[in-house]
């Protein structure tokens, strides 16, 4: 008897989840994981920020119901986080929003937002980009365009292959772009460079789609908003998906946030309807506890303070890791050639080598990478450092 179930197709490994499976089961006493993209401190923990603890201990004392917020999640929560990403860049009547489950969440309503807009629209992406960007707009039947990104012999953005391959985007198109700390490569445009992008995008007539990811954890919170303000004020209109995961260490609360940017402000009671009404077909109500935490650190005055302070620890320490893993190798090479670690900002940087140099640096060493050769620069402390570098410079990257 033939199932409806019997008819499902097994489904691509996801090549991370792997990645944490072969390094649980390796036996080896010294191993480095530099795979999975979650902060970790010196002793390899991911902490709940201070203020997290503190604003969870008041909700606990204060909170009463446990009942909906609403589709769009908290008023509050979009507010507040409207302020955090695009500050005074554009005017809050000009912008719709709503809560997600994660910036996963937001990016995939995004996405959905975009079909039912211009269900011909294509959407050009990073090469390479976040692996589940490519894997949501495949299962969903959108059209994707890859564009240049990264250079892998300077490890630096490739702006002329980027701006050629953007310019062919047509009125409709879309063109999801990093707010900061691209992920996986950790190689960023600099502001003459998104002023440029600013300007092919009013040229072609194509929508920017911005996803940010890591604010704060780049070159500083209100720094790494830059970007993501520039556009969104010189564009006639953007859609934005920001994640508080990182920045607020709640990964498993789910907390993210879209907004549709428009500058005219006619337009944003029919896309505030619309954000609300996708959230009513995929899961009805957004989570609310990690974005009452966020709503009440970010206007709090202590509160916001304090978490500001430790994220400016946890970027910081990473920038060290960075410094201190570009020196050594600098060291161990002879060379200036590892450089581009330090430039790089955010969790990530892709080392340009090849899948065999990475399969080899985990078969002799315990260094486990992302096959494309993305390196989790929190995964590392100060003592494990000498030791990337080290295998580095044996595998001959």
């Amino acid at each position: 008897r033939i199932t409806m179930l019997s008819n499902l197709k097994p489904q691509p490994a996801d090549g991370i989840l792997m990645l944490m499976q072969q390094l649980k089961d390796d036996p080896r006493p010294v191993k480095i994981d530099l795979g999975v993209g979650v902060y970790k401190d010196a002793t390899g923990n991911t902490p709940v920020m201070r203020a997290i603890k503190a604003a969870e201990h008041r909700l606990w004392e204060e909170q009463t119901s446990k009942s909906y917020v609403g589709l769009a999640g908290d008023p509050a929560f979009s507010d507040a986080m409207i302020a955090l990403v695009l500050g005074d860049a554009v005017a809050r009547e000009n912008v719709a929003a709503a809560a997600t489950p994660g910036g996963t969440g937001a990016v995939r309503q995004a996405f959905e937002l975009i079909r039912m807009a211009n269900p011909d629209a294509r959407v050009f992406v990073s090469n390479p980009t976040w692996p589940n960007h490519i894997s949501i707009l495949k299962y969903l039947g959108m059209p994707i365009v890859e564009y240049r990104y990264f250079d892998g012999d300077t490890r630096a953005v490739d702006f002329d292959g980027m701006m050629q391959d953007l310019a062919q985007a047509r009125a409709g198109d879309v063109i999801l772009l990093h707010g900061c700390c691209h992920n996986p490569t950790g190689a960023n445009l600099n502001m003459t460079e998104w002023r440029a992008v600013a300007d092919l995008l009013n040229k072609t007539g194509a929508v920017p789609m911005i996803d940010i990811a890591y604010q704060g954890f780049g070159d500083g919170l209100s720094e790494d908003a830059l970007a993501t303000q520039l556009i969104a004020s010189s564009v006639p209109e953007c859609l934005i998906a920001a994640s508080c995961s990182k920045n607020f260490g709640i990964y498993r609360e789910r907390t993210g946030l879209l907004m549709a940017v428009s500058q005219d402000a006619g337009q944003q009671a029919l896309s505030q309807g619309t954000l609300a009404f996708l959230n009513r077909q995929n899961y009805s109500f957004p989570p609310d506890h990690g974005a009452r935490l966020v709503t009440m650190i970010l206007n709090d005055d202590a509160l916001r303070a304090d978490w500001q302070a430790e994220l400016e620890e946890v970027r910081l320490s990473m920038l060290g890791l960075r410094t201190a893993l570009a020196a050594e190798l600098q060291r161990l090479s002879g060379s200036d050639r590892f450089g581009f670690i330090a430039q790089h900002r955010g969790m990530f940087s892709r080392l340009g080598a090849s899948k065999d140099k990475v399969e080899e640096l985990r078969a002799k060493h315990a260094i486990y990478m992302v096959g494309d050769s993305r390196v989790n620069i929190a995964g590392l402390n100060k003592d494990t450092v000498p030791i990337l570098a080290k295998a580095i410079i044996d595998v001959g990257i």
